[in-house]
């Protein structure tokens, strides 16, 4: 039985457009495509802000620098647990969590934050409240963006460490990465910084302390304990004695953020920022 003339013609018009879709399809492969998570949008997945350095922060993020105007900031609170451990909550100005659209792009004023307990990558946050368990004697918050990268400031990460409570249960005074930088005392040698360590507590509250490549400094510690202050980078190291003015002056030759802290307490004095 003969098929009528429409029927007949319709397998070569099929046939044509299939072949144009393998065309097109062809075509496509040869373009670069960009996939970003479901529910995101382009910009999200695709956006960078920033300048990406070469350098790398201690967990082997590659760091992200903004100015310091456009930088977000973090403070931490750390409050005992009845249980044990601390509920910690953080403050962040020009930030948001943004779980939602981790893996995306980075776009200024997003993303999470990891935590470090005494010096090693233990989880990340994506909201203001979190909890450390018992044991830890430090913790460092520090932000990243959307794409992993460790957000900075001048080659210095975007965190903040708190000294976490003694054996007592008292805690410290939280410290922010965004607390004002403090200018130690003028020395006819350098400049002269006196810390005073009392229990957990650490006056004035621990900050950052912004140096000029090649600058002297003298750390003046003074702790109701024994113990050593160490200074991170640089190894240099000096023994307190209760209620005796430890002194330790050093030079400023290598640029970056160092943190000054206490071996047997595991205080955080202050942070070195040298550029």
């Amino acid at each position: 039985m003969n098929r009528p003339a429409s029927r007949r013609r319709t397998a070569p018009l099929t046939a044509a457009a299939l072949a144009a879709v393998l065309l097109l399809a062809a075509g496509c492969g040869d373009r670069p495509t960009t996939h970003h998570k479901p529910g995101t949008g382009h910009e999200q997945g695709t956006g960078s802000s920033g300048t990406l350095l070469a350098a790398r922060d201690d967990s082997g993020h590659r760091l992200r620098d903004l100015p310091a105007a456009d930088a977000p900031t973090v403070r931490a609170e750390a409050r005992p647990d009845t249980e044990g451990g601390w509920n910690v909550h953080l403050t962040v100005e020009r930030f948001r969590f943004t779980p939602e659209s981790t893996g995306g792009g980075a776009l200024a004023g997003r993303g999470h934050a990891r935590l470090l307990v005494d010096g090693r990558e233990t989880a990340r946050a994506y909201g203001p409240w979190f909890h450390v368990p018992p044991g830890a004697r430090t913790l460092t918050v520090r932000l990243y963006a959307d794409d992993h990268t460790a957000w900075s400031v001048a080659g210095a990460p975007v965190q903040t460490t708190v000294p976490l409570a003694s054996a007592s249960g008292s805690t410290a005074p939280s410290a922010s990465a965004s607390a004002p930088a403090r200018t130690p005392d003028p020395t006819p040698t350098g400049r002269t910084l006196d810390i005073r360590v009392t229990g957990s507590t650490v006056t004035p509250a621990p900050a950052r302390v912004e140096l000029k490549k090649g600058e002297r400094i003298t750390l003046r510690v003074t702790s109701d304990r024994p113990d050593t202050v160490h200074v991170h980078g640089y190894d240099r190291e000096a023994a307190l004695t209760p209620g005796t003015p430890a002194a330790l002056t050093l030079t400023a030759d290598r640029t970056g953020l160092f943190e000054v802290e206490t071996h047997e307490s595991g205080l955080v004095l202050t942070q070195l920022v040298v550029r």
